[in-house]
């Protein structure tokens, strides 16, 4: 895997963490955070399609490496769910 394909797949993962805190209401914070739950949210969902055995739709190949884009926003949106659940018991 060479740099430039890293950094896409970092740009993806950020893209689809963003998009998995919109759909929640939820930010944990700027570009890195974005991209932690993007990689978190890639596993999470992954994890979740192949506990229900539903097919990974729209997945994206860099350097050998497939990237679900659609369950990691939709796991994405379960973590930043999780993080807000989280966090808003911990300010109470």
């Amino acid at each position: 895997m060479t740099l430039i394909e890293i950094l896409l797949l970092l740009l993806i993962a950020a893209i689809c963490g963003s998009l998995g805190q919109v759909l929640v209401g939820y930010s944990t914070g700027g570009l890195l955070a974005s991209i932690v739950v993007g990689v978190i949210g890639a596993y999470i969902g992954i994890w979740v399609a192949r506990e229900f055995h539903l097919p990974v739709f729209f997945s994206l190949n860099l350097g050998g490496r497939s990237f679900p884009i659609i369950w990691s926003i939709i796991g994405s949106a379960i973590f930043a769910a999780i993080l807000g659940l989280i966090n808003r018991g911990t300010r109470r």
